[in-house]
């Protein structure tokens, strides 16, 4: 590698103060193939490891010409995060004239027994309104760790109101946190569900915040059974008319309710939180393990109190080792008075929220005054303000992100500018002296 190259990339891959490096691109023009990571879910695994499989493309970050052609990747650690093996491919083309079928927005599920499975969106070259979000379900799986996977397996979705009507374009979703045990022992997830144009409220666009989209729930009831891919059994709630709506702000019968982040309340009630196109967070709740859901409503820092603002951004909640609560967001309204993709920037600084479980509230969940947690300082992965010739666009923090919780320590797994897979620690020390209302 050029040393100029690796100067760069040493000095940027430090940029967001991390603590751990899971994973940093040879080149940040695209040459090596690695440029754009994405997606990036961080999981328990078999043996007491840490595992994680994101999206990669061997287009670059930005750089004009290149080409998305998204992959599946994998590594794992046997420490505490770090040291991970090198990656290997798990499904998807290996480089950007392979004709396989496209692999998008991987999640895991980990049987009792240690069989680990990938699921992913499959794209067979049909395109609804965004390629990358359009395709059937499919899976692989390992029964030795990752070092081998299975071959791709279509897994079948119910026929939706939201889809295409003549059945000749696949659903459009993207799970993109990963499941959680359910109180059954299932694995339970939320995903976004793009209404496809024949179905939408507007058939005209003027950018991607525009496109329709409800937010949705699945059940994997049977992986401890260890089942062919196949074969695993899916129950979907909070589906069709009775999915997740939020209005957008111009278009009011328009709903725009997308990557719906989940934790687990100390009463087992489910507390949701989802990006909108309003200019802030929206929330749900459900007190039956998922099966219904309450009407979304704006999420607040306490009741009557005031809205946490964000684009069309990543909004994630975790719970923390203590019990608390952790929202990762962008503290801005996004452009909205221009519309169209400017509805969702800047997606930066990352700001953290505290929260705290308030039993007797109408919103069970309350928050602390925000607090930065890192930045990009407005600069690409090559060092440069975006828009600078022939180098990367983007200075956005996308927290399509994960959280482990091991030992007491928080650990927020995050592709930093969708490029670098680092790993940064949420410590005692930072959250020293935010205050939740009471």
């Amino acid at each position: 590698m050029n040393a100029d190259i690796e100067a760069v990339l040493a000095r940027e891959v430090q940029r967001t103060e991390p603590n751990h490096i899971v994973y940093k691109p040879g080149h940040y023009d695209g040459s090596t193939g690695d440029g754009l990571n994405e997606h990036f879910l961080v999981f328990d695994g078999p043996e007491g490891s840490l595992m994680a499989v994101w999206t990669q493309s061997a287009a670059s970050t930005g750089v004009a010409g290149s080409r998305q052609v998204n992959r599946i990747q994998f590594v794992r650690s046997d420490d505490d995060g770090t040291t991970w093996t090198p990656p290997t491919h798990v499904v998807g083309p290996k480089d950007t004239f392979d004709p396989t079928e496209m692999a998008n927005w991987a999640f895991p599920l980990v049987s009792a027994g240690g069989r680990v499975y990938v699921i992913y969106n499959c794209n067979d070259g049909s395109a609804g309104w965004i390629k990358m979000h359009t395709g059937t379900m499919a899976a692989v799986y390992s029964d030795d760790c990752g070092v081998t996977w299975s071959e791709p397996q279509q897994i079948p979705m119910p026929e939706s109101p939201y889809d295409d009507p003549t059945g000749n374009t696949p659903p459009e979703w993207i799970v993109w946190q990963n499941p959680m045990r359910d109180l059954s022992g299932g694995w339970f997830v939320g995903y976004s569900h793009w209404v496809n144009k024949a179905a939408a409220t507007l058939k005209e666009v003027r950018g991607w915040t525009e496109i329709e989209s409800v937010a949705e729930f699945m059940r994997f009831v049977n992986v401890d059974a260890e089942p062919e891919p196949c074969d695993l059994e899916i129950r979907y709630s909070g589906w069709g008319d009775r999915a997740l709506r939020v209005p957008h702000w111009r278009h009011p019968l328009l709903s725009v309710a997308q990557e719906p982040s989940l934790v687990r309340l100390p009463d087992e009630r489910l507390f949701c939180v989802m990006r909108t196109c309003s200019g802030y967070i929206w929330w749900s709740q459900s007190s039956d393990d998922g099966e219904t859901w309450c009407s979304p409503r704006p999420l607040l820092d306490r009741d009557f109190g005031i809205p946490l603002l964000n684009p069309v951004g990543c909004d994630p909640m975790y719970q923390l080792a203590d019990g608390r609560y952790v929202l990762f967001y962008s503290n801005n309204r996004g452009d909205i008075d221009s519309g169209g993709a400017a509805d969702a920037t800047p997606r930066r600084p990352c700001f953290l929220a505290l929260g705290e479980f308030r039993p007797k509230a109408d919103q069970p969940v309350w928050f602390s005054p925000p607090k930065q947690f890192m930045d990009s300082d407005g600069l690409t992965v090559a060092g440069v303000p975006p828009g600078t010739p022939g180098m990367p666009t983007s200075a956005d923090l996308s927290m399509y992100s994960s959280f482990t919780t091991r030992a007491g320590r928080n650990m927020l797994w995050y592709p930093e500018r969708k490029f670098f897979l680092l790993g940064k620690e949420v410590t005692t020390e930072f959250l020293a002296g935010m205050s939740v209302p009471k």
